[in-house]
C-alpha cells in the first residue's frame, strides 16, 4: 500500500474529568519529524507519543495537537483538612489570650489559610490512559487517511506510466518511416549539391546519421523503468525515495530522446514525456 506524507486526523472524547481533543496533521518531508502542543501536565507522554509515530510512520512532518479542558464539577467538592483547621483555631485562640484580647474568629479567614479548604486531585493516571488509547485511535485514522490518499496518488502514476508507455509505443512505431524519410532526405541534398559520392561512402554516412538518431535505446530504457516503477508500487511502503530516483532515470532517457530528435513526432513525443514525467514527480513528493 502507497502512504501520502499529507493527512490530517481528529479525535474528541469526554470523561468525568472533561474532554480532549487529539489532533493530527502531516505535510511532506525528507525525514520524519514530529511536533507536540500539549498542556504542561501531560508532557509527560510526549516520549510516549513519538515512539508510536516512530513505530508507524516513515516520513513526514508531523503536527500533534491535544486540546484539554477541565470539567469544573470535577472540582466542585471542597475538602476540609478538618486537623490543619483545629490547629489554626488553637494557634488563634493561644495569641489571643497571650495579649488578652478576645477577638472572634472570622471562619472565612479559617478556610482561606492555605490548605485548610482543599479540592480533590485529578487521578492523572486515569486521565493519561484515556488520552493514549484516544490517541491510538487518532494514529489509525490518520494513517487509514495516508493511505486513502496514497492509492490515489499511485492511480494517478500509473495513468501516466501507461501514457508513458504508449508515446514509447507510437515512437518506435514510426522510426522506419522517419528513418527512410531521413535516407531520401540526405540523398536530396547530396543531388542537390551535385556532390558524387561512391555507394559505400552514401551508406557510410546513411550508417552515421542513423547511429546518430537511433533512439531504440532510449526507448528500451523507457519500458524498464516503466516496469521497474509499477514494481515499486506494487511493492508499496515507504516508497518514496525510490520513486524520485526513477522520476531521475525518466528524465535522463526523455532529455536523451529529445537531444536526438529528427522529426516533428518525436521533438512531440519528447515534451509530452518531459510533462508526464513531471506530474509524476509532483505526486511522488508526496509519498511517504
Amino acid at each position: 500500500m502507497i502512504f501520502s506524507m499529507t493527512a490530517y486526523a481528529r479525535k474528541e472524547i469526554k470523561g468525568d474529568w472533561g474532554s480532549a481533543v487529539w489532533e493530527i496533521r502531516s505535510v511532506n518531508q525528507r525525514y520524519l519529524e514530529t511536533y507536540f502542543r500539549m498542556p504542561e501536565q501531560f508532557r509527560g507522554l510526549e516520549p510516549v507519543l513519538r515512539e508510536r509515530f516512530r513505530k508507524r510512520l516513515a516520513r513526514g512532518k508531523v503536527e500533534c495537537h491535544l486540546r484539554f479542558e477541565t470539567n469544573p464539577a470535577a472540582k466542585s467538592e471542597l475538602i476540609i483538612n478538618d486537623a490543619l483547621a483545629q490547629q489554626v483555631i488553637n494557634a488563634a485562640n493561644q495569641i489571643s489570650g497571650m495579649t488578652g484580647e478576645s477577638s472572634r474568629l472570622n471562619p472565612f479567614q479559617i478556610m482561606n489559610w492555605p490548605g485548610v479548604m482543599e479540592t480533590p486531585e485529578q487521578d492523572l493516571d486515569t486521565i493519561n490512559k484515556e488520552l493514549l488509547s484516544a490517541f491510538d485511535q487518532a494514529l489509525t485514522d490518520f494513517i487509514e487517511a495516508r493511505a486513502s490518499e496514497g492509492e490515489n496518488m499511485k492511480a494517478l502514476i500509473e495513468q501516466r506510466l501507461t501514457a508513458i508507455t504508449d508515446e514509447v509505443v507510437k515512437v518506435r512505431a514510426r522510426m522506419p518511416e522517419i528513418l527512410e524519410w531521413q535516407r531520401e532526405r540526405l540523398l536530396n541534398k547530396f543531388e542537390e549539391a551535385k556532390i558524387e559520392l561512391e555507394g559505400a561512402r552514401v551508406e557510410q554516412e546513411l550508417i552515421l546519421l542513423a547511429q546518430k538518431s537511433d533512439v531504440a535505446e532510449e526507448l528500451d530504457r523507457l519500458d524498464s523503468h516503466v516496469k521497474e516503477a509499477t514494481n515499486i508500487l506494487k511493492k508499496g511502503g515507504a516508497c518514496g525515495r525510490r520513486l524520485d530516483f526513477m522520476m531521475q532515470e525518466f528524465n535522463r532517457e526523455s532529455n536523451t530522446l529529445a537531444s536526438k530528435s529528427i522529426s516533428t513526432d518525436i521533438t512531440a513525443s519528447g515534451v509530452e514525456l518531459k510533462v508526464l514525467i513531471e506530474q509524476m514527480r509532483e505526486q511522488i513528493q508526496n509519498i511517504e
